[in-house]
C-alpha cells in the first residue's frame, strides 16, 4: 500500500469515503480487488485526486452506478475506484431552454423525477435508472428502446466538464441548444468507458414528458414474420418511439407472451396521435403473421420495459454470457436465428432482443451447468457470424475465466492508431482504466 496516499486521499475526500481492506470487496473488478476505493465530494475533490494518483502512477477506475463496469478486458491493476455517487447535485435547470446541468454522479431515476415536476424528461431509458448515472451513461454512451426515435447520449449533450489524467480540468461545449462554435470535444468522451477523463458534469437537452405514453406487445409464430413487420412499420407513416424485435425467449422473459416471436412498440404524444398509431399497428401487421396485438399502459407497461432491460441479467436463472451485435437493420432477423441455432447446438439456449431500428441486438446465453467450453465455441461462433455479415461482436458481461478465452473487443480496425494516439496524448501515463478498451486502450 506504500504506493498509494492514503492519508492525502482521506483529508481530500474526507476519511469515512476512503475504503480500504476489505471494505473494498464490493468493488472487485474480474477477480481483482482494489487498493482502496475514494468518493469524492466535488469536482474540485476529483481534480486532486488524479493529481495525487497522476504523481504516484495509480492506475484509476472511475465508476458511476456500477451498471457497466462488466464492459472491458479484464484489468491489467487496479489501483484506485473513483466513486462518483456523492455528486449527485442538479446544479441548474432552465426550463425555458429545455436543458440542464447536473453532477455526473446523480443516478438517472433521480434526474426524471426532478425534471418531471417541471414536465419534462431527459429522453434515454437505459437499463437500471435507479443505478445507472449520468455520468456512467455518457461514459458507455448506454441507451434503451427509445433511441429509436430520441436517439443516444451523443445526441443529448451539449456541454461537458472532464477531469483529465494529470488533475486538469476542461469544459467543452455551452449551456445551450444553439452551441455550435469550434470543434466538438465533448463528444470525443462519450464511449471512452473512463479512458480518456472523468466526466464530472454535464449540461444536457431535454424534451417535454409526452402526454400519452403505451406500449404494443405484437406477437408473430415466427422470427422472421416479427422482422418483416419490424420493416414494414420503419417503412410507414408511423413514428414510434421504441422498436424491439424478440425471439421467443426474450418474449418469455419479458413477460410479453408465450413462444414464436415479438415486436414491442412504443408510442407516444399526444392522444390523438398515439389513438390512431395503436390501431394503425394492428392493421398494417394483419396481412404479415400477426397472431395477437395487445395495448399496455401504465404500471403493464412498466414492467414489461423494465423486463426487456434486464433481459441480461434475467433471461435465465443462470446466464453464462451476454454478447452484443451490431448489423444493417435488415439482418437482424436472419441473424437472430442463426445465433440461436448456433446455441442449440452447442447445447444452450439464448434469448436475444434487438433495436430494430439501428440494427443493435443483445444475446443472452443460458449456462444450464453446461461446460465451459461449450459457452466459448458459442461466443466464438457467434462473433464470426456477426463479422461475416459485415457487423461487430461485443462481450457485455462474461466471468472471468470465458474471458480469458473469448476476446472482449473485435480486431482492432484502422481507427486503433488514431485512438491509442489520443490516449498517449490525453493520458500519457496510461492511468485512467488501462488496457481494458479497444485494442488495449
Amino acid at each position: 500500500m506504500s504506493s498509494l496516499p492514503l492519508e492525502k486521499l482521506r483529508r481530500i475526500a474526507g476519511a469515512p469515503n476512503v475504503l480500504t481492506g476489505v471494505d473494498c470487496s464490493p468493488y472487485v473488478l474480474e477477480g481483482r480487488t482494489p487498493e482502496a476505493v475514494v468518493f469524492p465530494g466535488s469536482k474540485d475533490d476529483v481534480v486532486a485526486i488524479l493529481g495525487l494518483a497522476a504523481e504516484a502512477g495509480i492506475a484509476v477506475t472511475p465508476s458511476g452506478g456500477g451498471t457497466k463496469l462488466g464492459i472491458g478486458t479484464p484489468p491489467e491493476r487496479l489501483g484506485l475506484v473513483l466513486g462518483l455517487k456523492r455528486m449527485c447535485r442538479i446544479i441548474e435547470h432552465e426550463p425555458g431552454d429545455l436543458t440542464t446541468t447536473a453532477e455526473a454522479g446523480i443516478p438517472l431515476a433521480a434526474l426524471q423525477g426532478e425534471l418531471a415536476k417541471r414536465g419534462q424528461w431527459l429522453s434515454l431509458d437505459p437499463p437500471w435508472a435507479e443505478r445507472a448515472t449520468l455520468g456512467g451513461i455518457l461514459a458507455s454512451n448506454a441507451s434503451g428502446p427509445r433511441r429509436h426515435l430520441y436517439g443516444t447520449a451523443r445526441d443529448l449533450l451539449i456541454g461537458l466538464t472532464v477531469v483529465m489524467a494529470d488533475g486538469s480540468l476542461v469544459r467543452g461545449g455551452g449551456k445551450v441548444v444553439k452551441n455550435v462554435a469550434g470543434y466538438d470535444l465533448p463528444k470525443l468522451f462519450i464511449g471512452s468507458f473512463g479512458t480518456l477523463g472523468v466526466i464530472v458534469e454535464a449540461t444536457v437537452k431535454l424534451r417535454p414528458r409526452p402526454d400519452v405514453d403505451r406500449l404494443v406487445v405484437a406477437r408473430f409464430h415466427h422470427l422472421k414474420d416479427a422482422g418483416g413487420a419490424a420493416r414494414a412499420i420503419t417503412g410507414s407513416d408511423l413514428v414510434p418511439s421504441a422498436l424491439e424485435l424478440l425471439d421467443g425467449e426474450a418474449l418469455r422473459a419479458a413477460g410479453a407472451g408465450e413462444g414464436g416471436a415479438g415486436l414491442l412498440i412504443g408510442v407516444d404524444g399526444i392522444a390523438e396521435q398515439v389513438d390512431w398509431q395503436c390501431a394503425e399497428v394492428s392493421r398494417l401487421l394483419a396481412p404479415l403473421g400477426l397472431v395477437a396485438a395487445r395495448v399496455l399502459d401504465g404500471p403493464a407497461r412498466d414492467e414489461v420495459w423494465r423486463a426487456r432491460g434486464a433481459l441480461g441479467h434475467q433471461a435465465f436463472g443462470d446466464v453464462a454470457a451476454v454478447m452484443k451485435w451490431g448489423v444493417l437493420p435488415s439482418q437482424l432477423a436472419e441473424v437472430l436465428e442463426q445465433g440461436g441455432a448456433i446455441a442449440q447446438r452447442n447445447g444452450l439456449r439464448a434469448a436475444m432482443v434487438a433495436h430494430a431500428g439501428v440494427g443493435i441486438a443483445s444475446a443472452v446465453l443460458s449456462g444450464g451447468g453446461a461446460d465451459i467450453n461449450a459457452v466459448v465455441a458459442a461466443l466464438n461462433e457467434w462473433r464470426a457470424m456477426v463479422v461475416g455479415a459485415g457487423g461487430h461482436a461485443l462481450i457485455e458481461w462474461a466471468p472471468l475465466a470465458v474471458k480469458e478465452r473469448v476476446e472482449v473487443w473485435d480486431a482492432p480496425g484502422p481507427s486503433a492508431r488514431i485512438m491509442k494516439a489520443l490516449k498517449e496524448k490525453l493520458d500519457p501515463r496510461g492511468i485512467l482504466n488501462p488496457g481494458r478498451f479497444v485494442g488495449g486502450i
